[in-house]
């Protein structure tokens, strides 16, 4: 067994490991990655990218179910879930391969196997428990990710009870779905499923679902989930759980009452945990807060040599706030002079239908953080491009200082918003104010249009609405 020298090497192939590998290369650095199960990570495979996949055949089923408002009809319309599920795991598949690609074609050594710190500057990797490679680099990025919380007594089992990785996968569909947990992936799959055919009920312990968004993002995403037909209750509380054969009573506690919900399947959503076990944290020195390794805004842990990106690094729990660490570190290992992670300026989207984006703080947020605040709205009612689409559903929300002009958040609800709110982000990384993005032409029709009419209400200025 060789003993192996590099100038970097990354734990862990996810969206934050093998960028920050590529950007090393580039830099001309001589790198590897140490992956233990699937280069792209959680994301390509089990992740942002699979779900949607999934997400678009359920836009394709809703869009099948209303075929007569385009003037379309089509009889005995069926889907198959093999399909559906296996078109998914092609999209995965595709994307991780190339991830092998891009690592191969910029030089970086991969190396099979997990990684544990045993001394400065060293790591030996296992495979199948036996030490297959000792690694030595002067600078160790670790960015091993995050896994699935799971609640005592509703430990997902694959059958009944279901994670995220489970509810990508189903071997049939269920007729009634309990998912536990509002947050991004928990509604993601409420969406899915629901549109899919299933009767869906979400329960949430917060007071709203998304509750990392602005609260009236919040509750116009809920009003128009429950105008489809999903169930959800807030401010619940999950006291356990009773599997049968074919279908798991879910036992709640409502305004302090015990109440039972029998569902075929249980979703159970309810946050993650860091991968920081078995990487010799401990006797290495490294800080660790709960589930997560403190790092600074390089991506610094405080012992020297040794930086952490992504989900394990905490929140956000982002793609591509993993990437943005990854190219961070890689340029501060490099001698360059990046710009330190700026939380605020990272966009969170959710895929449900409709779709919801943000950047920045929430109205309350702001208010909170001393801000005296101008706040714009428009409705896509009042925007052609949205109406033509048959998607009048939505809003755009901007929060702007009232003495500066700066924006300080937006947030977006409705179609294909999660494509749109990379406009605002541009705009507050130049640190632009209201004057620049009211002199912006927008293209028309469009729906970011809608965006330029939230500029211009949050001044009295709206022309549309």
């Amino acid at each position: 067994m060789a003993e192996q020298s590099f100038d970097v090497v990354v734990v862990g192939g996810g969206p934050g490991g093998y960028v920050a590998a590529i950007r090393a290369a580039q830099l001309g650095l001589k790198t590897a990655v140490v992956e233990r199960e699937h280069l792209g990570g959680i994301c390509l495979n089990w992740g942002c990218i699979p779900t949607k996949a999934l997400l678009r055949s359920a836009e394709v089923s809703h869009m099948l179910a209303h075929l007569d408002e385009f003037g379309f009809s089509a009889d005995n319309i069926k889907f198959d879930l093999d399909k559906v599920v296996k078109r998914s795991r092609g999209v995965a598949k595709q994307l991780a391969t190339g991830v092998g690609f891009l690592l191969k074609k910029n030089k970086v050594t991969v190396i099979d196997g997990a990684a544990k710190l045993a001394g400065k500057n060293t790591l030996t990797v296992e495979k199948d428990g036996k030490v297959v490679a000792t690694v030595k680099a002067p600078h160790i990025i670790l960015a091993t990710g995050a896994r699935a919380r799971e609640l005592p007594g509703i430990e997902a089992d694959g059958k009944l009870i279901w994670n995220y990785k489970h509810a990508m996968v189903p071997t049939m569909m269920p007729k009634s779905l309990l998912v536990i947990g509002s947050g991004a992936i928990g509604i993601e799959f409420a969406s899915f499923y629901l549109n899919m055919g299933a009767k869906v009920t979400v329960v949430e312990v917060m007071d709203r679902i998304l509750p990392v968004e602005d609260e009236e993002i919040s509750a116009f995403a809920r009003k128009s989930l429950e105008k489809q037909g999903m169930v959800i209750q807030t401010g619940i509380a999950v006291k356990g759980v009773k599997k049968g054969a074919d279908n798991v009573t879910v036992t709640i506690e409502v305004a302090g009452k015990p109440q039972d919900i029998t569902v075929d399947r249980v979703i159970s959503a309810v946050g993650i945990v860091g991968n920081v076990e078995n990487l010799g944290l401990e006797e290495a020195g490294v800080k660790v807060d709960r589930t997560h390794i403190v790092v600074d805004g390089f991506g610094r842990t405080g012992v020297d040599g040794l930086y952490a990106i992504g989900d394990v690094a905490g929140p956000p729990w982002l793609a591509h706030k993993a990437s943005h660490e990854g190219v961070i570190v890689a340029e501060l290992i490099a001698g360059k002079h990046p710009h330190p992670l700026n939380a605020g300026n990272i966009p969170g989207c959710t895929y449900c239908r409709p779709q919801v984006a943000s950047v920045g703080l929430t109205e309350a947020k702001a208010k909170a953080a001393g801000h005296e605040v101008k706040v714009g709205r428009f409705p896509f009612i009042g925007n052609g491009k949205a109406i033509a689409m048959g998607e009048p559903e939505g809003m755009v929300k901007t929060v702007f200082d009232a003495k500066t002009g700066e924006l300080l958040g937006a947030h977006m609800v409705g179609a294909e918003v999660t494509e749109m709110i990379q406009g605002y982000v541009i705009g507050r990384t130049l640190e632009t104010t209201e004057a620049e993005l009211m002199e912006t032409v927008f293209p028309h029709p469009t729906v970011s249009e809608s965006m330029h009419e939230a500029v211009l209400d949050a001044y009295g200025r709206a022309i549309h609405f």
